[in-house]
C-alpha cells in the first residue's frame, strides 16, 4: 500500500527561539564506564563551538550497571542533560522514542564511544538548519573521511553497503555509521513508517527517506574504531539480512512507496520481476541459514575452508532445485541437469567470494568462529545477489522470455 504524506517546503529555522534547536541523543546500554566522559566531552565541545541553544539526552535502554545512576547524576549537574529510561533496549527504540517526544526542531544521535570527531557536527545540522536537507548522516566511506579501523570492520561494513546498494539501490554510501541527524518535522513523519527498533533502524530510516524523494546530506568524518565494542557482529548481520529482505520485499511488490515530500517516488519494479525476487528472497534466506548451520556443524572436524566448501556445495544444489520450482516455475526434468550444470557456475563465484573473504581475513588475523561467521553472511549476501542476476538472465533465460 501507498503511503501519502503531505508535500511540505523546507524553510530555514530560527534559532532565536527559546526551544533547544539542537537535541542529541546518546543511546546506552551498560555503559558505566564511558558514559560520563563522554557526555562531558561532548557537552564541553557543544558549549564552546555550537552557537545555538542544544540539549544530550541519555537515552537509557534497560541498563543493569549503575548507567543510569550516572546519568542522573550528569543531568542534575549539567542543565543541558536530561534522561529517559526505557525498560527495553534496542537502539532504534530509543531514538524513536526521544525523537518523537522532542520539542527541538534539529534532532541527532551518536554512538556513547564519540568514535566521529566532533568537529563533524555542525557540518553535519548546519544544511537541516537552513533548509537545504532533510536528513544528514556521517560517511566513513565517501572521499575526504578519515578512518583508523582493522580490516575486519573495513571488510563487512563495506559489503553491507553493496548489499544496500545491490538489493535495495541505496544511493546513501554508509547506512551504520553512528553519528546522523534529521529534522523534527521530517521525523515526525518518518518515524511511524519505521518497524525496526535495533541496529537496523538507522537503515530502514535512510530507506523511506530515499523512497520519499527526500535530500541526504552526507558529511566525510574523522572516524577512530573502538577496540571494546561489544556488538554481536553475528546476531546483528542475521537482523540486517532480514531486515533487507522485508525492505526489498516492499519495493518489489511495490507497497514501499511513499509520495508526497520533494521528488516522486522510485519506480516500482515489473510485476514478473517483483515476484521472482519475493520468491528468490526468501529461498536466499533459506539457504543462507542452511548454510551457516552446516558450516557450523563442519568447522570443528574439517576445517574453515573445507566446511566452507562442503555447506556451500550443499546449499547451492539446493538453492538452484528450489528457485527452478518455486521462482521460475519450471517443472518437470527436462533441462535439470544444463540447470544445476548452469548453477554450479553461480556457485563458484560464491565460492570465490566466501572462500577470498577467509583467506583476507584470516592473512590479516586470528578470527574468533563469531567473527568467520559474520564475514561469509555478508561475501554469501554478495553472491546470493549475483545469482540472481545469473538464474534470471542466463540459467532460465528462456523461461524469462
Amino acid at each position: 500500500m501507498t503511503t501519502a504524506l503531505a508535500k511540505s517546503s523546507p524553510v530555514p529555522i530560527d534559532p532565536s527561539d527559546r526551544t533547544p534547536l539542537l537535541d542529541v541523543v546518546v543511546p546506552v546500554h551498560n555503559e558505566e564506564a564511558d558514559l560520563a566522559a563522554c557526555v562531558r566531552r561532548l557537552h564541553a565541545h557543544l558549549t564552546e563551538r555550537l552557537p545555538y541553544s542544544f540539549r544530550i539526552t541519555v537515552a537509557d535502554n534497560a541498563s543493569t550497571d549503575a548507567t543510569l545512576a550516572i546519568a542522573t547524576r550528569l543531568a542534575a549537574e549539567l542543565p543541558e542533560v536530561v534522561v529517559v529510561h526505557l525498560p527495553e533496549k534496542g537502539r532504534g527504540r530509543a531514538l524513536r522514542r526521544v525523537w518523537s517526544e522532542s520539542d527541538s526542531p534539529v534532532l541527532a544521535y551518536m554512538d556513547v564511544d564519540l568514535s566521529t570527531d566532533l568537529a563533524a557536527l555542525f557540518p553535519l545540522i548546519a544544511p537541516l538548519i537552513s533548509g537545504h536537507s532533510d536528513v544528514a548522516i556521517g560517511t566513513r566511506l565517501a572521499r575526504g573521511a578519515r578512518v583508523v579501523r582493522g580490516p575486519k570492520r573495513e571488510f563487512i561494513s563495506r559489503c553491507y553497503n553493496l548489499i544496500l546498494r545491490g538489493a535495495l539501490a541505496a544511493r546513501f554510501s554508509d547506512a551504520q555509521c553512528g553519528f546522523k541527524a534529521i529534522r523534527k518535522d521530517v521525523a515526525d513523519r518518518l518515524l511511524p513508517l519505521v518497524e525496526d527498533h535495533g541496529w537496523f533502524f538507522d537503515t530502514e530510516l535512510l530507506v523511506l527517506a530515499q523512497q520519499a524523494g527526500l535530500r541526504i546530506h552526507e558529511v566525510p568524518v574523522d572516524w577512530v574504531d573502538d577496540p571494546d565494542s561489544r556488538v554481536d557482529i553475528v546476531a546483528t548481520a542475521i537482523a540486517d539480512l532480514k531486515g533487507v529482505a522485508r525492505l526489498a520485499k516492499g519495493l518489489a511488490t511495490g507497497s514501499l512507496k511513499i509520495t508526497g515530500i520533494g521528488r516522486e517516488p522510485l519506480p516500482g519494479f515489473p510485476p514478473k520481476l517483483a515476484n521472482q525476487a519475493v520468491r528468490f528472497a526468501a529461498v536466499g534466506i533459506a539457504s543462507t541459514l542452511a548454510y551457516l548451520l552446516l558450516f557450523s556443524l563442519l568447522r570443528g572436524g574439517i576445517g574453515a575452508q573445507a566446511a566452507n566448501l562442503v555447506a556451500l556445495l550443499v546449499t547451492a544444489v539446493g538453492n538452484t532445485a528450489a528457485n527452478r520450482r518455486f521462482t521460475f516455475g519450471v517443472r518437470g526434468r527436462a533441462g535439470a541437469t544444463r540447470h544445476h550444470l548452469q548453477g554450479l557456475v553461480a556457485f563458484a563465484l560464491g565460492l570465490a567470494l566466501t572462500s577470498g573473504s577467509l583467506a583476507v581475513l584470516h592473512a590479516v588475523t586470528a578470527p574468533a568462529q563469531l567473527v568467520e561467521l559474520g564475514v561469509l553472511v555478508l561475501a554469501n549476501l554478495l553472491a546470493t545477489v549475483l545469482r540472481f542476476l545469473l538464474l534470471r538472465h542466463w540459467v532460465f533465460r528462456a523461461r524469462n522470455a
